[in-house]
């Protein structure tokens, strides 16, 4: 696959990188359901020989388990193979009851950095992120410059290589910029969320902050897999459920009509839909890369084959119309 420079991070990084929220396992309040941990690690090494760089991660996937995956799979791969891993912190949990709350106090970033480095078996964390200013959305992001300045300091100590963030707003990536320099932020971004067009990307794109665009299969429902049938049948367990207003009425059936599309595409040159979504995301020039996840290593190769499609400018105008009127939200609700 090409590469690009992720921002100011001198990393330079595959179009796809897996991420890997997915295949925390159940037990905690996101969780997807059962999974294997045999699967998930077989997935993200099949990856990695795939061509794919990069591994996005986050404390509170699978309230640590996922950390502790991706350090497995380091342990398993040879250094020439290691790829890069960016983490996320500041939604923490209670041991005993695994309640998840928000922090951005210097001491709880701290700790979380070291903890995510036992974790993974590290010495270094390659990114690590803020993974929300503020949770639930739209509460208070009092702290974040201090915790900026938390990061900061991880750097010049070598604990981090470069400083990352996710869910912000242009406002909270100036205030953060005023502290020190952001390499990427990570937002949500795919054909049925689309808000951050207007002003976020093109402050990026300005600033040189490298773009990570996550949920670009809107949580699996821009995959091509899913049905009405396989929704109902998801396990109780699993946010999507009875959480994600997209996979409910009203919505359900104008964003399965747009999967239709995507797979009318995609028929044409022998891509899944997921592969014609996800290049719909990669489109746009400002984002550096895109997260996919993959439960199981058959599901990868129909998600990188979006690595090297461009949708023409025919193909862009057939889907227009099939996009929601609405731009989405730049803060979803339920997602972590």
């Amino acid at each position: 696959m090409q590469q690009k420079p992720l921002g100011n991070s001198g990393f330079s990084i595959s179009p796809l990188g897996l991420g890997t929220w997915a295949i925390a396992g159940p037990g905690w309040e996101f969780g997807w359901g059962e999974q294997d941990d045999t699967d998930s690690l077989a997935t993200l090494e099949y990856a990695l020989e795939r061509g794919v760089n990069w591994i996005d991660t986050a404390a509170v996937y699978g309230l640590g388990h996922a950390e502790e995956l991706v350090g497995q799979l380091l342990r398993r791969i040879p250094a020439s193979r290691r790829p890069l891993v960016f983490t996320k912190g500041s939604l923490v949990w209670e041991s005993t009851t695994g309640k998840i709350s928000h922090s951005l106090a210097p001491l709880s970033l701290e700790r979380e950095i070291e903890d995510s480095l036992r974790r993974l078996r590290v010495e270094v964390l390659d990114l690590y992120q803020i993974h929300w200013p503020a949770f639930p959305p739209g509460g208070s992001d009092e702290g974040l410059e201090a915790a900026m300045a938390v990061l900061a300091k991880a750097r010049d100590q070598g604990k981090i290589r470069a400083i990352g963030v996710s869910n912000f707003s242009v406002a909270q990536l100036e205030r953060c910029q005023a502290v020190t320099a952001i390499a990427s932020l990570q937002p949500p971004y795919s054909a049925l969320m689309r808000d951050i067009e207007a002003d976020i990307l093109p402050y990026c794109a300005r600033a040189g902050i490298g773009v990570l665009a996550y949920s670009t299969l809107q949580s699996g429902l821009l995959s091509g897999t899913m049905t009405r049938e396989r929704i109902a049948s998801l396990p109780d367990d699993d946010w999507r459920k009875s959480r994600s207003p997209d996979f409910q009425e009203p919505r359900l059936t104008s964003n399965l009509a747009l999967v239709e599309g995507f797979r009318g595409i995609g028929e044409r040159h022998g891509l899944t839909p997921a592969a014609v979504a996800i290049a719909w995301v990669l489109r746009q020039s400002a984002v550096t890369g895109a997260i996919v996840g993959a439960r199981r290593p058959e599901q990868v190769d129909g998600l990188i084959a979006a690595a090297d499609f461009r949708l023409s400018a025919e193909e862009l105008a057939q889907i227009a119309p099939l996009l929601p009127a609405g731009m989405g939200t730049n803060v979803p609700a339920s997602r972590s």
